[in-house]
C-alpha cells in the first residue's frame, strides 16, 4: 500500500504544463521539411524524383514564410511577447527559425550543385551558363528573346518621379545598378516574367541543354538601358506576408472581401529577402533600405534563386527511366464490373484507399447520381478542388438535370481561394445552391450525400473521406474514402448539412463526432478509456496516423496514458510537439514519420478497447485549428472486414523500415535500420498488394478483364 501511495505522490509532482515537455511548432515543421530534403539526397530515389523533392522543400519553405513567419513578424511588430507551447517568445522563435533555415538553404544548394546537376549532366541534360553557349544555341536564343521575351519584359526605373515599384512576392527579379552620362548612380528593376518556362530548352544531338530565362534577360540587358552603363545586374526575390484576416462579422459579402484581400497578398509586407551572394554593396544596401527587411530574414544564395522551379526539370518528358515506375491506381474489387453503384453500397459499406485504389469510383458515384432519374438531391462540401474537376462538371450537370444540388464551398481555403471563388460562381450560374462556409469556421470535413427515391422510400447514400475531392491530388496524396447508406450515418450527415446551410443547431450525433463541438472531447474520452483499461490490469493500446500533433490537451492526455502503461504508437508525418523518451512521462510512446513517393494524408485512429478495437477515419489532424476552429468529422468504421483492413494498413506503416524515420529523445528523426531479412516500404507494399488483389479478383472471375465496364 505504501508503494502505491508513493507512486501517486510521484505522479502528482509531474507538471504536464512544463514548457520543456513540448516542441515548438515552427521548428518541428522545419524538421519535417528537412525530412523532405533528405529524399532529395536519397540515392535510392530516381534522379528526376530527387529534383522534385528539392523543389517541394523550396515551395514548402516559401509558404512557411508567407504564413507562419509572417504571423510571428506581425506579433513582433505589435510588441506581443506571449509564450508558445514550448515557452518561446515570437522574437526567440524567429531567431531559431533563421538559424535552421540558413542550414536548410545551405543543404539545398549543396544537394543541387554537388549532387543533382552533375548526375543530370551524366544523363546528357545540362544547365548552361552564357559562356557555354555555342553558335547554334545563341542563334536560337537571340530569336526567342527578340520575338517572345523582349515584348513582355518591363524594366522599372526608380527615381523621384518613379518610386520603388511594388514588386510581386515569390517571383525572381533582377536588380540593376546603372550610371548615366554624368556618372550618377541610378537603380532599376526587371521582374522576370512567370508566364514563360524558367528553363529554356535547347535541343541538340548530344541530349538536352537548359538555359535560365533570367540569364537570357541579362545576356540582352543592354537593349533595355540604351545610353546608360550597366554597373551590375543581380537576382533577388521577395517573399511577402501571404496571410490575411477577414472580419467575417463585418464583411457584407464574403466573396468580395476575400477577392479584395487576395490583392493584398501580392503586395504584403516583405518577410524574406533572398539575394545573390555576389550582389554588390550598392544594390544590396538600396534593397535593404527600401524593403525594410530584418537582417535575420535576408538570405544570400550561392546559385540561382527559387528552387521550386526545379519541378520543371522533374517533369521533363522523354526521361521516364529517371522517374518512379508508373503506377495506375487499381480498381476496387467491390465496384469493378458492376454497373449499379447504389446497389453495391446498399449491400455493404466500402472503403477505398487512394492512390492505391482508384478515385474514379467516387467520380462514377457522382456521375450516376447526376444521371439517375431516381436521385432527388446531391449535397457536397468542397475544400480544395483543383483547376480542372470532373466533380464540378457532374454537380453542374446534376443541377441542369433538375436535381436539387447544394454545395458548401470553403472560399477561405488558403491559396485555393481564387479557384474556389471561380467554382462557386460557375456552380451558382448552373443553378446549384452554393454556401460559402460558416462565419468564423473553415469547413474542412469531406462529405458527399446523394438522396434517392426508392421503392422502400427515401434513401441517402454517403461518401466521407480524409482527403479533398481533388481529381489531381488523389493520385499523389494517400487518403481513405468511405461509402455507406446506413441510416445512422445518413441522419448525422443530413443534420450536419443543415447546420452548414441553415440555422439548425448541432444535434446529438448518432455516429459522427464533429468539430468544433464534440470531436476533441470524443478523442480525449477514447484515450482516457485506454488509461482506465490499463489501470485495471488490461492492455491499453493506441495507434494514431495523422499529419500533425500540436494540440496541448491531446498531448497531455497521451502523456497521462503513457504514464499509465498504455502502449502508444504515433505515425505523424509533419509537426509533432510531443516529445518521446521523457522518463516517467513518455516512455511508452513511439513516434515515426514517413515521407515518400506519395504525400501521407489520411488520419486513422485506433483504440484497443480491451480486445474490441474501435477504429475511426477523420478529416481532422490533432491541432487546435482542426479541433476548435474548423468543421471536421471523426467517422467510426464498424464493419469488421473494414476494421481489419485499417488495422492491416496501420501495421504496415509500423513495419516500414525503408522510408520511416523515428523521433528520438534528442528531437532528431533517424531512419529506421532495416533488418537483414527484408526491406519493407509501406507505399511499395500497398502498391503491390492493390495490384495483386485486383489480379486475383480477375482470375477468380474466370473472365477476360476487358469484358468489364472500364474506368475512365
Amino acid at each position: 500500500m505504501a508503494k502505491s501511495n508513493n507512486k501517486k505522490e510521484k505522479d502528482k509532482k509531474v507538471d504536464l504544463d512544463d514548457y520543456s515537455l513540448y516542441t515548438n511548432r515552427e521548428l518541428s515543421w522545419l524538421d519535417f521539411n528537412f525530412r523532405v530534403l533528405e529524399e532529395a539526397y536519397d540515392k535510392e530515389n530516381p534522379l528526376l524524383e530527387r529534383f522534385k523533392f528539392l523543389a517541394i522543400t523550396s515551395s514548402n519553405l516559401e509558404e512557411f514564410f508567407m504564413i507562419r513567419v509572417a504571423g510571428l513578424e506581425e506579433q513582433v511588430r505589435a510588441s506581443y511577447s506571449g509564450l508558445d507551447i514550448s515557452g518561446l517568445t515570437p522574437t526567440q522563435q524567429l531567431i531559431l527559425i533563421s538559424q535552421k533555415v540558413n542550414k536548410m538553404l545551405e543543404m539545398q544548394y549543396v544537394c543541387l550543385i554537388d549532387e543533382l546537376l552533375p548526375l543530370l549532366k551524366k544523363e546528357n541534360i545540362r544547365l548552361l551558363k552564357s559562356e557555354e553557349l555555342d553558335e547554334k544555341d545563341t542563334e536560337f536564343l537571340d530569336s526567342y528573346f527578340k520575338t517572345t521575351v523582349f515584348p513582355v519584359v518591363t524594366p522599372m526605373a526608380v527615381d523621384q518621379s518613379r518610386p520603388f515599384p511594388i514588386l510581386p512576392g515569390s517571383g525572381v527579379n533582377l536588380g540593376v545598378e546603372l550610371q548615366n552620362e554624368k556618372g550618377e548612380t541610378l537603380f532599376a528593376f526587371i521582374p522576370v516574367p512567370t508566364i514563360f518556362p524558367r528553363f529554356i530548352k535547347l535541343n541538340s544531338e548530344n541530349g538536352l541543354k537548359l538555359f535560365l530565362i533570367e540569364d537570357l534577360i541579362k545576356k540582352y540587358s543592354g537593349l533595355f538601358f540604351s545610353g546608360y552603363k550597366i554597373v551590375e545586374m543581380s537576382e533577388f526575390r521577395i517573399t511577402r506576408d501571404g496571410d490575411f484576416s477577414i472580419d467575417e462579422d463585418d464583411a457584407r459579402d464574403l466573396l468580395i472581401e476575400i477577392q479584395s484581400s487576395l490583392k493584398e497578398r501580392r503586395t504584403g509586407f516583405p518577410v524574406k529577402l533572398e539575394i545573390s551572394k555576389n550582389m554588390g554593396k550598392n544594390l544590396k544596401n538600396f534593397l535593404l533600405n527600401i524593403l525594410n527587411v530584418r537582417m535575420e530574414n535576408v538570405y544570400e544564395i550561392s546559385s540561382f534563386l527559387d528552387l521550386s522551379s526545379l519541378m520543371e526539370i522533374s517533369n521533363l518528358e522523354g526521361y521516364e527511366h529517371l522517374k518512379y515506375e508508373h503506377y495506375s491506381p487499381q480498381p476496387s474489387i467491390e465496384f469493378y464490373g458492376k454497373e449499379d453503384i447504389f446497389k453495391i453500397i446498399s449491400e455493404k459499406d466500402v472503403l477505398l484507399h487512394h492512390p492505391y485504389e482508384s478515385f474514379e469510383h467516387v467520380v462514377e458515384f457522382l456521375r450516376q447520381a447526376c444521371e439517375d432519374p431516381q436521385v432527388l438531391a446531391i449535397k457536397q462540401t468542397l475544400y480544395r478542388v483543383g483547376k480542372k474537376s470532373p466533380i464540378i462538371d457532374y454537380l453542374i450537370k446534376a443541377a441542369e438535370n433538375g436535381k436539387q444540388v447544394t454545395v458548401v464551398v470553403e472560399v477561405k481555403a488558403r491559396f485555393d481561394e481564387e479557384n474556389n471563388i471561380q467554382w462557386a460562381k460557375e456552380l451558382e450560374k448552373a443553378g446549384c445552391h452554393v454556401v460559402y462556409g460558416l462565419v468564423g469556421l473553415k469547413v474542412h470535413a469531406k462529405l458527399l450525400m446523394v438522396v434517392r427515391k426508392e421503392e422502400s422510400g427515401i434513401k441517402r447514400y454517403i461518401h466521407m473521406s480524409t482527403g479533398n475531392y481533388n481529381y489531381i491530388t488523389t493520385r499523389l496524396y494517400e487518403d481513405i474514402g468511405f461509402f455507406t447508406c446506413k441510416e445512422s450515418y445518413a441522419q448525422d450527415v443530413s443534420a450536419l448539412f443543415n447546420v452548414l446551410t441553415g440555422y439548425s443547431r448541432p444535434p446529438t450525433w448518432k455516429k459522427l463526432s464533429v468539430a468544433p463541438t464534440t470531436l476533441k472531447e470524443m478523442l480525449i474520452k477514447l484515450i482516457e478509456n485506454e488509461i482506465e483499461i490499463s489501470k485495471k490490469g488490461g492492455k491499453g493500446k493506441i495507434i494514431i496516423k495523422a499529419n500533425s500533433l500540436l494540440d496541448k490537451n491531446v498531448i497531455k492526455v497521451l502523456y497521462k496514458a503513457s504514464m499509465n502503461k498504455v502502449d502508444i504508437k504515433l505515425i505523424i508525418r509533419g509537426i509533432c510537439s510531443l516529445k518521446v523518451g521523457i522518463k516517467g512521462i513518455s516512455d511508452n510512446i513511439k513516434v515515426r514519420s514517413i515521407v515518400g513517393r506519395y504525400l501521407e494524408h489520411s488520419r486513422i485512429y485506433y483504440f484497443e478497447n480491451n480486445g474490441d478495437p474501435k477504429l475511426f477515419i477523420s478529416s481532422a489532424d490533432l491541432m487546435p485549428r482542426n479541433l476548435e476552429r474548423r468543421v471536421e468529422t471523426l467517422i467510426p468504421i464498424e464493419q469488421e472486414n473494414l476494421k481489419q483492413n485499417l488495422i492491416d494498413i496501420l501495421q504496415l506503416y509500423l513495419k516500414d523500415n525503408f522510408k520511416a524515420r523515428e523521433l528520438q529523445p534528442t528531437g532528431e528523426y533517424l531512419k529506421v535500420s532495416p533488418k537483414k531479412s527484408k526491406i519493407i516500404s509501406v507505399q511499395d507494399e500497398l502498391m503491390k498488394e492493390s495490384k495483386k488483389k485486383f489480379q486475383k479478383f480477375l482470375k477468380k472471375q474466370e473472365v477476360d478483364q476487358f469484358n468489364f465496364p472500364k474506368l475512365k
